[in-house]
């Protein structure tokens, strides 16, 4: 199946089954925090670091989870995915290691380093006009010739579940640091990672405050949350946050979304460089555009700190090196 229909959200449980199968799998990537950045910005800041996670962003957990639980003589019959990068990697590299051939359907338009390393895991890449072509149907189409099986990069109850132990890790983390956090903030494209945080969060931290980081122009599930319905992005919206165009928030994870989220926040892309920036200076990390944004809010203002205790989620490290290059030779911060 390859949308939404008929599935249920995964539970808590679903979430906890998922830590088990990427126990030794996934990295347990750390929980980052600088004195000096937070006395900066006025409270405490902890700073979740995907791009130490295998593959350089969240995406292997929930790509490990759904094809673990592909039946193995499907599984051999290889699985697809479309994605501008993240989730093509993560597929990728989680399709090697349970022996299962994949094809990644990728925009001609892809980060260059997206491209080579899906291909270093592996994998097959099929690159596509996205002016004339939508990846869903290509994908649909090859899946279909092969006999393969498509792994959807958010809008899947495996896939969230497997994004959400980034939430079990955090919550844990967060105690082993004596932190009692005020709020969350994660960034969202389709929605699977925030809402698989979100739903591990609503067990382990129940009441806390979680809230979804767009681009400016991309932010359609902070304005689905406020209308209450889903929405689209502006069809004229630009942004270099690659990782986090998608065009509408997913049927399942915002079914989730919309009852777990206190709501939904959205920067610029100059924010975004000077949160990239200071996660080079300050935590020695690197963080591609996409994945800066929940940083950004809060070291634009957006969502102040005031004195609180915040965890963001920087969910990537993936950036062309050209493009990280030019945003570190920014103005001084």
């Amino acid at each position: 199946m390859t949308s939404s229909q008929g599935f249920e959200p995964p539970s808590f449980a679903d979430v906890a089954a998922a830590a088990e199968r990427l126990r030794g799998r996934a990295v347990v990537t750390p929980l980052l925090e600088s004195p000096l950045l937070n006395a900066r910005l006025g409270g405490r800041l902890l700073v979740k670091a995907e791009p130490l996670q295998r593959t350089g962003s969240f995406k292997f957990r929930g790509a490990y989870n759904n094809i673990s639980q592909i039946p193995e003589a499907r599984r051999k019959r290889g699985v697809v995915a479309y994605s501008s990068g993240n989730h093509a990697q993560g597929v990728a590299a989680a399709a090697r290691l349970l022996g299962a051939p994949a094809l990644i359907v990728m925009p001609s338009d892809a980060s260059k380093v997206k491209v080579d390393n899906t291909r270093a895991w592996g994998a097959e890449v099929r690159l596509y006009d996205p002016v004339g072509e939508t990846r869903e149907a290509v994908a649909e189409r090859l899946a279909e010739e092969r006999d393969a099986t498509i792994v959807p990069p958010f809008d899947h109850p495996w896939t969230i579940a497997g994004q959400g132990t980034l939430g079990i890790e955090l919550a844990r983390q967060a105690e082993d640091l004596d932190a009692r956090l005020d709020a969350v903030l994660a960034p969202c494209g389709g929605g699977g990672l925030i809402a698989g945080t979100a739903t591990a969060l609503a067990a382990r931290a129940p009441g806390m405050a979680v809230h979804a980081v767009e681009p400016e122009g991309f932010d359609d599930t902070a304005r689905s949350l406020a209308a209450g319905a889903r929405k689209r992005a502006r069809a004229d919206a630009r942004s270099f946050c690659d990782a986090l165009r998608a065009p509408m928030p997913g049927t399942l994870t915002f079914a989730i979304n919309r009852r777990l989220l206190a709501g939904g926040l959205a920067v610029s892309d100059a924010e975004v460089a000077v949160a990239m920036r200071l996660a080079f200076l300050h935590l020695k990390l690197v963080i591609e555009p996409g994945g800066a944004v929940a940083l950004a809010a809060v070291a634009s203002g957006r969502f102040a700190l005031d004195g609180r205790t915040v965890a963001v989620v920087a969910s990537g490290g993936n950036v062309d090196p050209a493009l990280y290059a030019e945003v570190l030779a920014g103005a001084e911060e």
